[in-house]
Formats: C-alpha cells, sequence, structure tokens
C-alpha cells in the first residue's frame, strides 16, 4: 500500500514515543504522542510512522483518521498525521506540532 492510500483511513498507531517522553538518541522531548502502524513498511525500511495529534495524554495506542501525511521530499520516510474523526488541524497547526523533528527536513503536506 503506498503511502498515500492511507489519507482518510481509520488506522491504529502503536506508540513508541507517548506524549513527554524523551528521544532516545537526539534527547528532545516528544510534545505530541508518536508511534507507528504496526505490520507495515515505509521508505526507510522500517514500520510506518505517525504523529498523533489533539490527545493531550501519553497513549500505548490509538485509534483515528488519517487527515495528512507529511512527504519529506529530502528523506524516504513520510509521516502521515492521525487524529479522531472530530478534529481537523490546519496545515498550519500540523507544522507547529511536527516542527519539533520535522524543522530537520524538507517536507510538504499532502491531503485529498
Amino acid at each position: 500500500m503506498k503511502t498515500r492510500d492511507y489519507l482518510n483511513k481509520k488506522v491504529t498507531v502503536k506508540m513508541d514515543r507517548p506524549l513527554g517522553s524523551k528521544h532516545p538518541k537526539h534527547g528532545f522531548i516528544y510534545p505530541v504522542n508518536y508511534g507507528y502502524i504496526p505490520g507495515t513498511i515505509s521508505g526507510d525500511g522500517e514500520e510506518l510512522d505517525a504523529y498523533v495529534l489533539g490527545e493531550f495524554q501519553p497513549l500505548e495506542s490509538f485509534e483515528g483518521v488519517v487527515k495528512a501525511i507529511i512527504h519529506r521530499t529530502d528523506d524516504n520516510d513520510d509521516k502521515l498525521v492521525v487524529m479522531s474523526d472530530d478534529k481537523n488541524y490546519t496545515n498550519e497547526q500540523i507544522r507547529a506540532l511536527t516542527e519539533f523533528q520535522e524543522r530537520f527536513f524538507k517536507s510538504e503536506i499532502i491531503r485529498d
């Protein structure tokens, strides 16, 4: 399945970096829940990563809808942006919330 095929689909994200956790190599604190979609393979050979936005406590897993994709133009590792059905952040809000990690890459936000 191509990354774009996930747009508007319901997915379950397993958190390996819940809100408030520290990155093991780079030391920054995750301001949002961050995880992966089990059983998928991304361009980097790892499972497909996802930011979970609009949830304000550390989570183990989350079921939500892929509202956007952050397509990195200088890296082979797209990120899904997952939210509950009733939330819909703007591209500017997505950029601000993921800037802690995405500032190191060039990217575009893809929506339907």
